[in-house]
């Protein structure tokens, strides 16, 4: 009989110079983050913020991103302790804006300005008010939580986790930017690394679910651009600039807004689920893994939200109020449709997927009506769905990773053997329905007092999404954890174990805390959304 091969020793681990060469970058970054946090925390919270603080925000997931990369390959698994180490800084950071921001003065705050291309009128220019300080908030929350959900990734850890973070890298210099340039910049690096998170990491038909998102959104960035050169090449400022307080003082002729506001509107509406534009996104969602799901629904849409409401409405104010009752009218269908489309669903995934398109309904809704009442519920929209959608994402990454099937049929009575699943999901659920004492409930609550102050029958018949909302949410909370154990295969499958916990309590406490308070948050958000209605009450044609 012949010997079986006998394999090769593993080969022996370097030593010396080249191996603390290999952790230079991990060296570096904590250097870099241990400095960064001295230089936030030295001077306290004083309103207005110290300057730096925004550059530091984006620096961070970006010198992790780079750090991971440049880890050996035998010791790749430490990228997930880099990248937790990075978003628990990233979400320390936003709390500092968010928490710093002065919302008295109000206005830009954390302001910092440096020329970078000269000859293009393109400056290095970040700074934030309450919308965009609430956004990084959202932001911070999301990646850390993200991060903790995809612990157990154990294929290729060093690149999943690199481009995790290159990606927040963008989304926080989206929130950030005051540069038109700059904003469209970190927008593609927002987008583009979410072909190879889906491509590679996904389920299901996952290559034709990145090609898909890849495509539906190059082609919004190319309408967006287009928008973006229009306002540059005519706003008349001598010489030319990117600078978004110059665009916004400029005065379009009222033909160009409402010529060019369509291309704005759409090309963010992709972005944001708007109908019919939307079908990229329940396939994105289904196939991407549990931190992309969390990022894509939970932050990624809302980039098209905040692209309409700080281009579109802040620097063509008359396109938008020639455009928006027009517009209106789509949301109801987006409110609806996704809601009665959630109910047809079987894979939990593409419950939670239809629901965000009908979520974001009401956030464009609010955005629509142009008063106070409707754009700072959309805003308020934003953060608790995201909040929100988070948690669902992560749960329902969760349960799959225990049962391996994502088909409601499969469940049922799953609350037997995993109570604290059940009762997060129950939490996220009421949330989605929009009961009182949680941050749904008061974001829904303005929105639809701002529809009716603007299009009373509009907000009637989005109000139907309600009550759909509420049937498929509490079908699948029947469905899949009430009632006996249908499966024996599940009767063994472990609860939440500490870290699952950490990611879901997290998000769950500013569900309920935005819930049961919500005048910081609203206040906040205010502050911002006061500048804007200025700004469209005023107009912008001569």
């Amino acid at each position: 009989m012949t010997p079986p091969p006998v394999s090769a020793p593993p080969p022996p681990p370097v030593r010396g110079p080249m191996a603390l060469l290999s952790w230079a970058p991990v060296v570096a970054v904590t250097a870099a983050l241990g400095w960064f946090l001295g230089t936030q925390f030295m001077g306290g919270l004083e309103p207005g913020g110290s300057p730096g603080c925004l550059s530091c925000l984006l620096a961070v997931p970006a010198a992790c991103a780079l750090a991971i990369m440049g880890l050996p390959k035998r010791h790749e698994r430490a990228s997930k302790w880099i990248a937790a180490a990075g978003s628990l800084v990233s979400l320390v950071l936003s709390v500092r804006v968010a928490v710093g921001y002065g919302i008295a003065a109000g206005g830009l705050q954390f302001v910092e300005r440096a020329s970078w291309i000269p000859s293009l009128g393109v400056s290095w220019s970040l700074a934030a008010d309450g919308i965009s300080a609430s956004m990084l908030l959202l932001t911070g929350v999301v990646i850390f939580t993200g991060c903790l959900a995809s612990w157990d990734v154990d294929r290729r850890p060093k690149e999943f986790f690199s481009l995790l973070m290159l990606l927040v890298t963008g989304v926080f210099g989206v929130f950030a930017s005051q540069d038109l340039f700059l904003f469209f910049l970190f927008y593609e690096l927002a987008v583009l690394p979410m072909y190879l998170l889906i491509g590679i990491w996904g389920t299901g038909p996952r290559e034709y679910s990145a090609m898909k998102l890849t495509l539906y959104l190059l082609w919004g960035s190319a309408l967006m651009l287009v928008g973006i050169l229009a306002l540059y090449f005519t706003s008349g400022a001598q010489p030319a600039a990117f600078d978004m307080g110059v665009l916004r003082a400029a005065a379009y002729p009222r033909g160009f807004q409402a010529f060019f506001f369509p291309f704005v509107f759409i090309g963010f509406g992709t972005l944001a689920g708007f109908w019919p534009l939307h079908t990229w996104s329940p396939d994105g969602h289904a196939s991407a893994p549990t931190a992309v799901s969390m990022l894509h629904a939970g932050v990624l849409m809302k980039l098209g939200a905040y692209g309409i409401i700080r281009i579109g409405l802040e620097m063509m104010p008359d396109g938008a109020r020639m455009w928006m009752p027009w517009l209106a009218v789509f949301t109801v269908v987006n409110v609806t449709y996704g809601a009665l489309v959630a109910m047809a669903q079987q894979d939990l995934k593409y419950v939670i997927a239809y629901s965000s398109v009908s979520h974001m309904g009401l956030v464009i809704l609010g955005i629509a009506t142009l008063n106070d009442a409707g754009l700072n519920g959309a805003v308020l929209q934003m953060f608790s769905h995201g909040i929100m959608t988070a948690l669902f994402f992560a749960l329902v990454g969760f349960t799959y990773g225990r049962t391996h099937t994502r088909m409601i049929g499969e469940y049922g009575g799953l609350g037997k053997v995993t109570p604290a699943i059940a009762v997060f999901f129950t939490l996220g659920g009421l949330a989605s329905l929009g009961l009182p004492g949680l941050s749904g409930f008061v974001a829904e609550f303005m929105v639809f007092v701002g529809a009716w102050r603007a299009f009373p029958v509009i907000a009637v018949l989005a109000a139907a999404g309600i009550v759909f909302t509420a049937a498929y949410v509490l079908r699948v909370l029947q469905r899949c954890f009430w009632g006996p154990l249908k499966n024996p295969a599940f009767a063994n499958i472990k609860d939440l174990n500490g870290v699952e916990l950490a990611c879901l309590s997290i998000l769950s406490l500013f569900l309920v805390g935005v819930g049961l308070v919500p005048g910081p948050l609203v206040r906040l958000i205010n502050s911002g959304v006061a500048q804007v209605l200025v700004k469209t009450a005023a107009g912008g044609g001569p």
